[in-house]
């Protein structure tokens, strides 16, 4: 059994239901906020991950995750979830500091599967500096050393990071580009079509 905690943020019920009776049954102890002002009271209580939808009312997910980050209490990894998924909302959230992003509705391999994977040892939250965007920790746990300069123009420092991302992730699925949608919570089209906008081809596969 494992004494972790998961904070789920959605204001949906049946999803935080859902969410709660799997992550329970893994033996995982769960809070449950249904909106941004309640999650900002339970995040004082540390939970060991926290599940954050982006589209609520009043407060979304991306901007109570900037404001977190902007007062120092992302001390914990953040997956995002979202059942209105793109390869832009996805970066976004990984830019602001997400560790994931799941696309709704969420399976429950993935689900489990994507939390054990945070939950491993070593691995922290990303890390933002004044002049750099940092993700620190170990490349065999899912993260890369990733620096940006900060300095540049919004469209380029982007698609630095853009380019980054996926050429990691890519490179995380061997080139298979069905694994890599799945891994970043995107549809293929959306992929294929970020890849070719950046002039990234996918490593041909060895005949035979």
């Amino acid at each position: 059994m494992t004494s972790k905690t998961i904070m789920i943020v959605d204001d949906e019920a049946g999803i935080r239901e859902l969410l709660s009776e799997i992550l329970y049954d893994e033996g995982y102890g769960v809070l449950l906020a249904e909106n941004a002002e309640e999650a900002r009271k339970l995040i004082d209580q540390e939970p060991d991950v926290v599940l954050l939808d982006i589209w609520m009312p009043d407060t979304d997910g991306l901007t109570l995750l900037k404001e977190w980050v902007a007062q120092g209490r992302l001390t914990m990894p953040v997956i995002m979830m979202s059942g209105h998924g793109t390869i832009e909302t996805a970066l976004e959230a990984t830019r602001i500091g997400a560790v994931d992003f799941l696309e709704k509705p969420i399976a429950l391999k993935k689900l489990l599967a994507t939390i054990a994977q945070t939950l491993k040892p070593q691995q922290t939250a990303p890390a933002k500096s004044e002049n750099h965007l940092a993700s620190q920790g170990d490349s065999r746990d899912g993260y890369v050393k990733l620096e940006l300069p900060l300095d540049l123009p919004f469209r380029e420092a982007r698609e630095h990071f853009d380019t980054a991302y996926l050429n990691y992730h890519l490179e995380m699925a061997q080139g298979n580009i069905a694994n890599l949608a799945d891994k970043i919570g995107i549809e293929r089209t959306h992929l294929y079509r970020k890849l070719k906008q950046l002039g990234i081809k996918p490593p041909k596969k060895n005949a035979g």
